[in-house]
């Protein structure tokens, strides 16, 4: 019943920053890690990064590791991507997942239990 909400998604100059929010509706996802993905039309959906419910144990993908940052808030029941130093190959669409698996999110994503709709980042040059 649990629905993923993101937002922050736009049109941004290579080189520019941006952040994404992720917020679940309906009630609280407790304990659950969160992550983020992207997806490029007509290419497989692709890990981004992943964060515990406390926030100590991050993952991120080899393509953002330095540039994107992960955390989340409990309190605002909010989880984020600060992305930095955005390059064209980062246009995508930007979905968020929760799930009570660390090894589920980060390894087999397609059987998370909450997906978000996606928004859109599109990086020009």
């Amino acid at each position: 019943q649990v629905q993923l909400v993101e937002s922050g998604g736009g049109l941004v100059q290579a080189g520019n920053s941006l952040r994404l929010s992720c917020v679940p509706s309906g009630r609280s996802l407790g304990s659950y890690v969160m992550g983020w993905f992207r997806q490029i039309p007509g290419e497989e959906r692709q890990f981004v990064a992943a964060i515990t419910f406390g926030g100590t144990k991050t993952a991120y993908a080899d393509s953002v590791k330095g540039r994107f940052t992960i955390s989340r808030d409990n309190d605002k029941r909010t989880m984020y991507l600060q992305m930095r130093s955005l390059k064209s190959e980062d246009t995508a669409v930007y979905f968020c997942a929760a799930d009570l698996s660390w090894r589920t999110l980060t390894t087999t994503p397609v059987e998370c239990e909450y997906w978000g709709q996606g928004t859109q980042v599109t990086v020009s040059s």
